[in-house]
């Protein structure tokens, strides 16, 4: 069984993607827009102009895959009740991701020595998206 992230991006997608590329080197997989889709939504479910957006999309990040969605027009309420961890492994690369991955987002914790790692630390992205950011022993 394989679990994996379904992120919901209100409308921000595409954006998140070519930053996940930019800070994590992720590749897009596969992208699909709601015109692209062999069954199209109800007409009353997506705004106007959202034909465009993304209706799937997989990243690839290191080994892991994430799914992601512009979502269809409704907010999400923003992320809530996870973190997505990030496994450097050096200090440079956590550095670096941590870096990368809190610009334009907010730090809770900046990059620390604790006492299970060398560096861990606490942002939310750009786009709400909770991280933590560690060097396993």
């Amino acid at each position: 069984m394989t679990i994996q992230p379904y992120l919901i991006f209100d409308g921000r997608a595409e954006e998140a993607a070519a930053f996940y590329e930019k800070a994590l080197g992720a590749q897009v997989q596969m992208l699909m827009r709601y015109k692209d889709s062999p069954l199209a939504p109800p007409a009353d479910m997506m705004p106007p102009g959202w034909n465009a957006k993304v209706m799937h999309m997989a990243l690839k990040i290191g080994d892991a895959v994430v799914f992601g969605s512009d979502g269809d027009g409704a907010e999400s309420g923003g992320f809530k009740g996870f973190s997505l961890s990030y496994s450097a492994k050096t200090l440079e690369e956590a550095e670096r991701v941590f870096t990368a991955l809190a610009d334009g987002g907010e730090t809770q914790m900046r990059l620390t020595k604790t006492f299970f790692s060398p560096a861990f630390g606490i942002l939310t992205d750009r786009f709400g998206v909770p991280w933590m950011v560690v060097v396993p022993q």
